[in-house]
């Protein structure tokens, strides 16, 4: 597979790389953000390599990312060729209840802010960033259509959202003929496979595309940080306390990390590309978010595309990071499907 093998983003006619370059890092150079001559940089060698969608959001880095983006895409000239999605819900101003959330003022607010930041008039794909838990779903689905038919927004998606709230706003879309939901952005790894109980096989029946986030575990699966010390010495991990990273940090996944290094050596790989070639592979995966912050990082986080895990190792990392059922999942196991079906060989039709 290559950078340029393109794929519909869900039932849309939208076409997106199998990887999407995530602007999340793109800032002043603080912290572990890039600075603008870092972040061109990386821009120019995905846009290079045939990549087309990449993807930001309005509280990145302080609006900074929206900048640096639409100033990359503007000195390019490439805005017909890029794939641009940014994300709305973060509120920008404190003391004001509706310069956040996913009510419509804020997103009118939010999306007219965007717009200036990236120099465009107009954003391919708009996600809400996350649920808010207040706003009804109605209340969102009016705006967006409101906002696809402006020509504002071309296609719309929703990230870190429940299931049954997706599955509530694809059937209400479907009946009223409203704009649909395109695709999902959900964290996914070897070390955080929670949406395949509900997220997944809801977008395969709904042919909504899955764009996962934090495919390396916030660097979890990069193997640089493995085991306990020797003894008089603090082990790695406890750099990381009270961190994104440092939630990953359990006995399971050090154990899930010591299969995925074994793999990658049988593979001549580094881990990176063995965990992001992982989730590439799995069912409904339409493009992939990377989240690099160095040009070596995304070089080798594009390298992953370049070669095949074999079916037997894929199992391996399947059965070491394979989650708990759980209820009532279990019923929807092989072995409890047979107890209704009375022996007898059914599948279900798909087109």
């Amino acid at each position: 597979m290559k950078l340029d093998s393109y794929t519909t983003l869900g039932r849309s006619g939208l076409r997106v790389s199998p990887l999407c370059l995530g602007a999340m890092t793109f800032g002043n150079g603080e912290g572990s953000n890039a600075d603008e001559a870092t972040s061109r940089r990386m821009f120019d060698m995905y846009v290079e390599r045939g990549g087309n969608f990449v993807d930001t959001a309005d509280g990145y880095t302080g609006g900074v990312s929206e900048v640096h983006v639409g100033k990359f895409i503007a000195d390019t000239k490439s805005r017909d060729k890029i794939v641009l999605a940014t994300k709305f819900t973060f509120a920008v101003e404190q003391g004001n209840p509706n310069a956040g959330g996913n009510g419509r003022k804020n997103i009118l607010r939010a999306v007219e802010a965007s717009l200036k930041r990236l120099k465009t008039d107009y954003i391919d794909l708009y996600w809400l960033h996350a649920w808010d838990m207040l706003t009804p779903v109605e209340e969102v689905l009016s705006t967006i259509d409101t906002l696809v038919r402006d020509g504002k927004v071309r296609h719309f998606g929703l990230s870190d959202v429940p299931a049954w709230y997706a599955a509530r706003a694809q059937t209400i879309a479907e009946l009223r003929g409203t704009e649909r939901i395109a695709a999902f952005q959900l964290e996914y790894s070897l070390v955080q496979r929670d949406i395949e109980r509900e997220h997944i096989p809801l977008a395969q029946e709904l042919g909504i595309a899955l764009c996962p986030w934090s495919p390396l575990g916030s660097g979890f699966l990069t193997g640089k940080y493995r085991g306990t010390a020797k003894a008089g010495e603090v082990r790695r991990l406890d750099a990381f306390a009270g961190t994104p990273f440092a939630r990953f940090d359990t006995e399971r996944n050090r154990a899930i990390v010591e299969v995925l290094v074994k793999i990658a050596e049988e593979l001549g790989r580094p881990p990176a590309e063995v965990a992001l070639n992982w989730v590439m592979g799995r069912p409904a995966v339409t493009s992939t978010i990377l989240g690099a912050s160095k040009p070596d990082q995304l070089v080798s986080n594009m390298a992953s595309l370049e070669f095949e895990i074999p079916a037997e190792l894929r199992q391996r990392l399947d059965e070491a990071s394979a989650t708990e059922t759980g209820n009532p999942y279990r019923f929807f196991q092989p072995h409890m499907q047979a107890m209704m079906r009375g022996g007898t060989d059914i599948r279900k039709w798909r087109a």
